[in-house]
């Protein structure tokens, strides 16, 4: 019995480090993809409807061809009244996000996706999924003082990329509230695969109207050298971290990928001073993510908080143990297409940036499941 707990835990353990190796991975690829001093590619909506394209088709052999995975109930009408919208914000967070490491470090994207908590909030207030509070309101005053002080610490603070970001992080909230709001209320769950084949599709189209317009133009006057390993790596590597999440948050609660999300941005801002020596972080840098962190931290402990105080106390102490468990296992099966870039997490991403369908941070995958719990 132990030895089988120790390996489930070892199991865990690797998967959770392939979650995070993955994700910085992609994002640090993205940026060395995009930027002018590396690969100079400084197309990100080109570069995410290739992710969109190919997320799109391995999903189509899956399910379509290979039948790994049986298809949801798809109906039109769930389809243009929740697919539709959710892929359009997710489209947007994506362009938005990816285009702020042509002026921004990785270093300052992490730190600034410290808002995300911030703007998922407002955005569940302004769309009735949540309410004002007190508590909850001081922790977000915490959190953005933390990203101004970041931000007024940033050697080469960029007034644009920071712009794109900020727009990207509340996009992106948006896509999550959506998400809660449409699908749940019909009571939809998309596995990573249900939301590679509904999502990226769509996303990819919405994403071809701003693409004909910017950088159509640019492709024809402008030399772009297109390396087609390059790309199909990358791509490839934002396919895999979409089924590492999948497999991190089939074998973990929320609590647990929150603190891997917040470990990851750790790593990633450490990597990108190394990888990109123009990336250079201050102590007011560090200060101001730090205290951001805080309050990120103490809105986590009152969300977890929420969910124990929901739960019957008149249940018996090991029933109350079992239920929990039981209760934490069926959130993490849950997956509401939090489908990259970027990366929902502390800050945020699943999107991310890091993956084409994981933008927002996996610590906000586990933050809206718990906040369905307490509601």
């Amino acid at each position: 019995m132990a030895k089988m707990i120790n390996k489930t835990l070892v199991l865990t353990y690797i998967y959770l480090l392939i979650y995070i190796l993955l994700s910085s991975g992609v994002i640090l690829y993205n940026k060395w993809v995009l930027s002018p001093k590396y690969f100079n590619f400084p197309l990100p909506i080109t570069l995410t409807m290739i992710h969109m394209g190919f997320s799109g088709f391995v999903a189509f052999l899956l399910i379509r061809v290979f039948k790994v995975v049986a298809p949801v109930k798809m109906t039109f009408e769930i389809y243009a009244t929740c697919v539709v919208p959710i892929s359009a914000f997710f489209a947007s967070s994506l362009w938005f996000g990816n285009t702020a490491y042509l002026h921004i470090s990785v270093a300052f994207i992490q730190m600034l996706k410290a808002l995300m908590p911030v703007a998922t909030f407002i955005m569940a207030v302004i769309c009735g999924t949540d309410k004002p509070r007190c508590d909850v309101f001081s922790n977000m005053l915490l959190v953005s003082v933390g990203v101004v002080i970041s931000s007024y610490g940033e050697i080469h603070f960029n007034i644009v990329g920071t712009v794109y970001q900020v727009t990207g992080i509340f996009a992106e909230a948006l896509r999550l509230v959506l998400t809660q709001v449409l699908l749940q209320k019909k009571g939809l769950t998309l596995n990573p695969i249900n939301s590679l084949y509904y999502i990226a599709p769509c996303s990819f189209v919405f994403l071809a109207l701003p693409w004909y317009v910017l950088e159509k133009p640019t492709m024809e006057v402008s030399q772009i050298q297109f390396n087609f390993w390059i790309f199909f790596s990358n791509a490839l590597c934002a396919l895999a971290l979409n089924f590492s999440i999948f497999l991190v948050i089939g074998r973990t609660g929320a609590v647990t990928i929150r603190v891997a999300g917040v470990l990851k941005d750790w790593i990633l801002i450490a990597l990108s001073t190394v990888i990109f020596p123009e990336s250079t972080i201050t102590g007011l840098n560090i200060t101001g993510y730090a205290i951001a962190l805080c309050g990120v931290v103490m809105y986590n402990y009152i969300k977890v908080k929420d969910v124990k105080a929901s739960q019957s106390t008149a249940d018996s102490l090991p029933d109350r143990i079992n239920k929990e468990w039981k209760m934490e296992k069926k959130s993490s099966d849950k997956f509401n297409p939090d489908v990259g870039g970027e990366s929902p997490r502390v800050g945020a991403e699943i999107n991310d940036e890091e993956a084409p369908l994981i933008t927002s941070r996996l610590s906000h995958i586990g933050r809206t499941q718990l906040g369905n719990h307490a509601a």
